[in-house]
């Protein structure tokens, strides 16, 4: 195993808002202290702080209709912790018929949900956050064990999706539209911003909790109907979350269902009854869900994979770069879809940028957190997963692996050690390709037109960064590089105020900001004629 890094050098950069936040949860945890849950929580927080449970496992159900259900099928399937591959687990195993009574409590739920005040809707979205933070503690605990994150890192999610459902409560109250007028004479014109309708909802596994938050509040906010399927891998604290919402949402607003991709996803993508839907997850799946909602004609919300660039320039704080690369790209054991993977490093400055990065990627400590509270970095999500980024590594020639890339020598648990490649083609599968894992590769360019055309030279347009001192040169690279987010000296911060979202086969739409919440409305134009 690499030498261990302490938990604040883990913590010099954190891809949130809120990160000195997130810096002193993360020193509570190495100091072994852990927070105790709220005492004055009601029936229904306590239930979900302590979960409902058979044979000492979470036992996950649907929520529809504002109850908790079994799948009409009866079956179930179990979940396991990836960091040790035991069974914590066990959920519904739906199929169409619980997307088809899903949808019609969610259309029946409309009605009368859409015709709430952005005021009442904005409350609920408030109510909900306060609850997320009473249950913290347990939540993160939860997405600890079913996804194998440090318990830092988990807090500071729920920190994160907390944010975002207040955002989307003030957001709910300022929609904003063109200004009325006599665009011809004799009318008065004016444009409505209305809800949707039924929207279904696919969330993925690398962040369950903080990414069904991104998709619930701005189609709560704007006055629609929800039918959402966790990750059939991580449906606990999506289902903990509906524990917390019973009794808030009227029946029906919000439905949950367990589940595959297929038959739950491709259902609710081909649902007649359900007006629009929205994907966080790959390039694959975002092109199942097109082409499933083509024909209803539905409106499709993607926001898929990512391959992000790193220029770094010859002026550039090289030391910084490759800290922030070792804590980006390593966040989430590289599951984050705008991961610093793919460096390109200018000629005068890659040789001692390539020294750099393998000594912070060689310094990382990884293994199980839930045995060890010094742990920076966790296991992938699923054997499969661990085999997936196994296959990219094997096509490198061995003499291009830096750091890394071989097998971890642990019992149980799918592990991946931080791996650093270098001297490969642009058109290796390993640059092509997202990997999803903890693999950095580092490229080499000698001018500035190359360095953007390499960065762009992918099918993914999601996220990048330019390192540089020089402001025209970053301005310059912020215009030509095609992605939807661009950083400057840094890689990864976020906040619920600004979009999140790709170009190319990184989807369209937008999560975060007021832009998501126009994405869940329709325009009405209403033209009026007066004497």
């Amino acid at each position: 195993m690499p030498v261990r890094t302490s938990l604040s050098k883990g913590l010099q950069v954190a891809p949130f808002q809120n990160f000195k936040r997130v810096a002193n949860v993360w020193s509570e945890a190495a100091s072994g202290e852990v927070m105790s849950g709220s005492t004055n929580m009601t029936d229904a927080k306590n239930r979900a702080r302590e979960g409902f449970y058979m044979n000492n496992r979470e036992y996950v159900r649907n929520f529809i209709g504002g109850e908790f259900v079994e799948a009409v099928s009866g079956e179930r399937y179990e979940i396991i912790n990836p960091s040790d591959e035991t069974i914590i687990a066990s959920a519904p195993q739906s199929g169409a018929a619980d997307v088809e009574i899903a949808a019609r409590r969610a259309r029946d739920a409309f009605k009368e949900w859409r015709d709430t005040t952005p005021s009442d809707r904005s409350n609920i979205l408030l109510e909900l956050a306060n609850r997320l933070g009473e249950g913290k503690d347990r939540l993160a605990q939860l997405e600890m064990l079913n996804v194998g994150k440090p318990l830092a890192m988990a807090k500071g999610e729920v920190d994160i999706a907390i944010d975002n459902l207040k955002f989307f409560a003030g957001a709910a109250r300022v929609l904003e539209g063109k200004s009325a007028g006599e665009y011809l004479r004799g009318y008065t014109s004016m444009i409505r911003r209305e809800p949707i309708g039924v929207i279904g909802q696919i969330v993925p596994w690398n962040y369950p909790l903080m990414m069904a938050i991104w998709k619930i509040a701005p189609a709560l906010a704007a006055g629609n109907t929800i039918v959402l399927k966790p990750s059939e891998l991580t449906p606990i604290t999506t289902f903990v979350m509906a524990e917390l919402c019973k009794g808030l949402l009227p029946d029906g607003v919000l439905n949950i269902i367990c589940g595959d991709g297929d038959p739950v996803g491709s259902s609710i993508s081909s649902h007649s009854d359900i007006d629009m839907v929205a994907l966080t997850g790959s390039g694959r799946s975002g092109k199942h869900v097109a082409a499933s909602a083509a024909n209803s004609f539905k409106r499709v919300h993607l926001e898929l994979g990512g391959k992000a660039p790193v220029l770094v320039f010859g002026d550039a704080d090289l030391a910084l770069v490759a800290s922030t690369v070792r804590i980006m790209g390593l966040w989430n054991s590289g599951q984050e879809c705008g991961s610093p993977c793919r460096i390109i490093a200018s000629e005068g400055v890659y040789t001692k940028l390539l020294d750099l990065l393998g000594t912070e990627l060689s310094s990382v400590a990884y293994g199980n957190p839930v045995s060890d509270e010094s742990i920076a970095m966790g296991p992938v999500i699923s054997r499969q997963q661990r085999n997936r980024i196994h296959g990219f590594i094997d096509k490198v020639d061995p003499k291009n692996i830096l750091v890394g890339g071989t097998s971890v020598a642990q019992q149980r648990g799918f592990f991946v050690a931080p791996t650093l490649i270098a001297g490969v083609s642009q058109s290796d599968q390993i640059i092509q390709n997202e990997v999803f894992g903890p693999v950095v590769t580092l490229q080499k360019f000698s001018t500035e037109a190359e360095a953007i055309k390499l960065a762009n030279d992918v099918s993914y347009g999601l996220a990048a960064s330019v390192w540089t001192r020089d402001v025209a040169r970053a301005h310059s690279s912020i215009r030509n590089l095609n992605f939807g987010t661009v950083w400057v000296n840094d890689h990864l911060p976020f906040v619920s105020e600004m979009p999140w979202g790709g170009f190319k086969q990184s989807g369209y739409g937008k999560d975060l900001s007021p832009y998501s919440l126009e994405d869940y409305t329709q325009i009405k134009h209403a033209m009026v004629k007066f004497a």
